[in-house]
């Protein structure tokens, strides 16, 4: 059983709604509803009744709610207790940002802020979407950074939290290159012929991404899911073995291209342009946060480049 399992049964039971606690909760609604029968198996009871709009708990449903509420509560304070007490001393700044940004953006996006702010002890925790946005609300970090599409975007209160767009970047698919660098694998061939995919899992952000293009595909080829992970830098590792044809972010895969070990393969269509986006939280008053995002403007286009 997965705490995430717990958490979309509580949204769930708020929102009334299949589709809207699946938006809420950053899943698609086929990932969604899986995840809500993955817990009832565990539970080994029904706790929706699905018969009737909305859905509403069944009585073993209510009772599990009860107990999952002031679990939840329990293991989210201990939590916030544990992470202050791991906080850097002093004045600093803890960043909450997904492992592909930490890796591909940061250094870079850290280096050139303004010279008053580089000596500034600073911690950048790679983690998923979902978490790092749990650190933000729980008051676990200062500054969050995701991608976004305005297509799939994070459900985040606008009155709450606010963004600056500090960088872009692009989703799109490589392959293995050949000696003469042209793409192993084709997405423009026939839809009969089998296409190792390596993917991601649908509750991801890249996972969303690409679910939406295949939705949107004219001519969608015929894929195969081969591997699935959460994690680009292994899809990468795989797709530089010839495992098959990976989406992954332009940051992470410049050097690869460099050296003529990965080529891109599809038109534009296959492509998704993406945002990189800073959150922070207005109600957390820190002078230190307040000052930096006043000079982050000025930093925007460099970070672009």
């Amino acid at each position: 059983m997965e705490i995430k399992w717990i958490e979309d049964f509580l949204a769930l039971a708020q929102h009334q709604s299949f589709s809207r606690a699946a938006e809420v909760r950053n899943v698609t609604q086929s990932g969604f509803s899986r995840r809500i029968q993955a817990l009832e198996q565990w539970v080994g009871a029904d706790l929706v009744d699905r018969s009737g709009y909305p859905p509403a708990l069944t009585p073993a449903g209510r009772l599990f709610k009860e107990a999952a509420d002031e679990i939840l509560l329990k293991l989210y304070d201990t939590r916030a207790v544990i992470r202050h007490e791991r906080r850097l001393p002093g004045v600093g700044l803890q960043i909450a940002a997904g492992h592909t940004i930490a890796l591909n953006f940061l250094p870079h996006w850290l280096a050139s802020l303004p010279p008053r702010f580089r000596q500034v002890r600073t911690r950048v925790i790679p983690i998923n979407v979902h978490d790092s946005i749990l650190m933000l609300a729980s008051g676990n970090c200062e500054l969050m950074f995701a991608y976004h599409h305005a297509k799939l975007p994070l459900f985040l209160d606008p009155g709450k939290y606010e963004h600056l767009a500090v960088g872009v970047d692009t989703l799109m698919p490589v392959c293995k290159a050949r000696a003469d660098g042209r793409p192993s694998f084709s997405l423009t061939g026939s839809t009969h012929r089998v296409v190792p995919m390596l993917s991601y899992a649908e509750s991801s952000y890249f996972g969303r991404c690409l679910a939406f293009l295949l939705q949107h595909a004219k001519k969608p080829p015929g894929l195969e899911r081969r591997y699935e992970s959460d994690m680009a830098e292994l899809l990468k590792k795989l797709a530089l073995a010839g495992e098959g044809i990976a989406w992954l972010p332009r940051s992470s895969v410049i050097d690869e291209f460099a050296r003529g070990e990965l080529a891109t393969t599809g038109g534009p269509e296959w492509r998704l342009e993406l945002e990189i986006r800073v959150y922070r939280d207005t109600s957390q008053h820190n002078p230190l946060v307040s000052a930096l995002w006043s000079e982050l403007p000025s930093t925007r286009e460099e970070a672009k480049k």
